[in-house]
């Protein structure tokens, strides 16, 4: 309990939230990093989700290709770049990169794949062309789900993206490197909580964005299927009760 309030002392005081090495300097870097790595790697997997999605071919790959990559530890990854890069922000960019293209990947092509497939014979059949299927029925009903997609991707490279400091002097795991180093534990923790709150914060917008995405005319078909649910019977033990005749 001690700790957790020299944390939040450390949190609290003015020194740390001003000057070279500060708090918002420190979360700015962490938020670049993070915000570079999602573009990179969503401009690699989405458009090539959304192709396997589309088409069904490739599915089988991609699944592999995916759970491959989930299975390399990014800390080992980060460390091969290091030694072949050298120190900056080239490594843990690239590690990043590797470690968001799985989740992304298969939001992409669920996403996709989740449209009811009458729906795109109904589009084939009024003409539209398979670029206009893609973009105009599939993505928009898929929406929802590839916003999951990116949604558990950003959360994965906000609470990796700590290993930058590792061979960067950038992001909010700058804090708990030197307060590993230095033993200095309330800075240690206080970093943590700084990246916790911003991970927390990110996935509230992202839940609300998740909801928002949804075509408005899927939401109200959906009011209108909850409205139109018959109400469950009424069970009864022994005879049955007839309403309006009690005798």
């Amino acid at each position: 309990m001690n700790l957790f309030l020299d944390a939040l002392a450390w949190l609290a005081d003015p020194v740390n939230w001003s000057g070279s090495g500060s708090i918002p300097q420190r979360l700015g870097e962490h938020l670049w990093v993070s915000l570079v790595v999602l573009l990179i790697a969503a401009a690699i997997a989405l458009p090539v989700g959304g192709v396997v999605g589309h088409t069904g071919r490739g599915r089988e790959l991609a699944v592999r290709v995916s759970g491959g990559l989930r299975a390399l530890p990014t800390l080992g990854v980060l460390t091969l770049f290091g030694l072949w890069l050298g120190i900056g922000l080239q490594a843990p960019v690239l590690a990043l990169i590797i470690l968001a293209i799985p989740p992304l990947l298969a939001g992409a092509y669920a996403g996709f794949e989740s449209v009811d497939r009458r729906t795109i014979d109904a589009a084939r059949a009024m003409g539209m062309r398979e670029g206009q299927i893609a973009g105009k029925v599939e993505l928009p009903l898929g929406m929802p789900i590839v916003v999951g997609g990116i949604r558990s991707a950003t959360l994965q490279i906000i609470a990796t993206a700590t290993l930058a400091a590792y061979v960067a002097d950038a992001g909010l795991g700058r804090f708990i490197f030197e307060g590993l180093k230095t033993r200095d534990y309330p800075q240690m923790l206080g970093g943590s909580i700084l990246v916790i709150l911003l991970a927390l914060l990110v996935d509230g917008l992202f839940a609300i964005t998740q909801r928002l995405v949804v075509p408005a005319g899927v939401r109200a078909t959906r009011t209108t299927e909850l409205r139109s649910r018959p109400t469950r019977p009424r069970a009864a033990v022994g005879q049955p009760i007839t309403e309006g005749n009690l005798e």
